[in-house]
């Protein structure tokens, strides 16, 4: 075994930070079996120095982090600090001054993530991001490693713990949002702005990193679209119910039938209760992928929180320093295929669209006219009535975005429509 350490150096140390340092220290000397090298930390990037950090010399806490990745003795840079910049600027000069980076920051891959893959190939340094998607759940390996010599046609996701939790809540419990997402808040698992997870924006990001990897294409995180759950309801869940459904915030990256393009999107969907997603409970993720050899395969598990994502930052730790110590890096951007990324208004699923209604003769035969003039054909019809107003529930068969969208726009405009209630996209099928 090579005797000198590797020298990693920590920019952050929060949650996840402080769990790579326990672990680096705790597991040292397994850690150095694996590797076939022992592993120093040689610094910690921080913001707050004077904050009592348990089991980290406080000689190696600094507030210069640009000096740390610049000392040039790094071998690996562990990024934990989340954002835009500074995170992307150390981890460029981190690779101009020879270190390797692992990161969690899926923001900054799914926006920049061809830069820098480029930056790392530039250095010959590797850049792995394990823990930048599902936490502890082995999935960006599987795809790019495990997966390379298959042809991946769709990956299905819950990738965000936060909202799966608060959906899951109001599906057990019969609890509304606001109810649902103040216990999230209370048990830790909801920040105290919930923006990024609620509205899907940090599923986004995570798919966006994922569509790139199985398509082998650029998918950034503007090509996304993103829809929140804020909206959802009980009587959605209701509804849900009685299709023997249940609501889940799905990420969904496909390749389209001809091959020629794909597609990227998050928002909630109705998923059959018999789909292995709709068993995952609380604060888990799990990811459904679909391949041409392999088939389909399932990945579950803890997806946010120190210690699942520590675990992963630390796989991708020994992955890179074996690399290392073999004079080689691993997989780096896989983009070849250079797929175009389509517009939503050309995806093609099922649709759960619950109107508002006058209750009197001829309003459902008006309704059924609009869905047939957009080309929509309609799957079954629910409707109620009290006192002169009804709701109605249609569930459509395969449709475009685009042509659901201008069934709806047509349908606001009807006399006897009063409004429409939700509507909601019917996946897994």
């Amino acid at each position: 075994m090579r005797t000198r350490p590797l020298r990693v150096a920590l920019l952050g140390c929060g949650v996840v930070g402080s769990e790579v340092a326990r672990i680096m220290t705790t597991h040292a000397d397994d850690l150095a079996a694996r590797i076939g090298a022992p592993v120093e930390l040689a610094g910690v990037a921080v913001r707050r120095p004077g904050k009592v950090r348990e089991g980290i010399d406080p000689a190696l806490v600094t507030t210069d982090a640009t000096a740390l990745v610049k000392r040039g003795d790094i071998d690996v840079v562990v990024e934990v600090i989340g954002g835009i910049e500074p995170a992307r600027t150390l981890i460029t000069t981190a690779f101009e001054h020879g270190a390797s980076v692992v990161s969690a920051n899926k923001a900054l891959l799914a926006q920049d993530g061809a830069a820098l893959h480029a930056a790392a190939g530039e250095h010959g340094r590797d850049l792995y991001y394990e823990a930048a998607v599902a936490g502890a759940i082995p999935l960006i390996r599987p795809l790019r490693e495990s997966l390379a010599g298959d042809t991946v046609n769709r990956v299905l996701g819950i990738v965000n713990g936060t909202t799966n939790f608060i959906l899951d809540k109001m599906d057990s419990t019969g609890a509304g949002y606001q109810e649902a997402l103040d216990e999230a808040t209370a048990l830790g698992y909801a920040e105290a702005d919930p923006t990024a997870d609620v509205e899907g924006f940090d599923a986004a990001a995570k798919a966006a990193i994922l569509a790139g990897i199985a398509f082998h294409s650029r998918v950034r995180l503007d090509d996304v679209h993103r829809e929140g759950m804020t909206e959802v309801t009980a009587a959605d869940f209701r509804s849900a119910r009685e299709m023997g459904c249940t609501i889940k915030l799905l990420a969904i990256c496909e390749r389209a039938d001809d091959g020629a393009s794909v597609t990227a999107r998050v928002h909630p969907a109705m998923i059959p209760l018999t789909h292995p997603l709709a068993s995952v409970r609380g604060a888990y993720n799990a990811v459904f992928v679909e391949a041409e050899a392999a088939g389909r395969l399932m990945f579950y598990g803890p997806g946010a929180g120190g210690s699942p994502t520590a675990s992963a930052v630390l796989g991708d730790l020994v992955a890179v320093c074996r690399n290392l110590l073999g004079g080689a890096t691993g997989p780096g951007e896989s983009a070849y295929a250079a797929l175009t990324v389509s517009p939503m208004g050309e995806v093609v699923t099922r649709y759960h669209i619950s109107l508002d209604v006058a209750d009197k003769p001829g309003v459902l035969a008006q309704v059924a006219t609009v869905f047939a003039e957009h080309g929509v054909s309609i799957d079954t019809v629910r409707q109620q009535g009290k006192d002169g107003e009804a709701s109605l529930v249609v569930v459509t068969h395969r449709a475009s975005d685009a042509s659901l969208t201008g069934t709806v726009e047509a349908l606001r405009k009807l006399d006897t429509v009063r409004g429409v209630a939700s509507i909601m996209r019917v996946e897994g099928e």
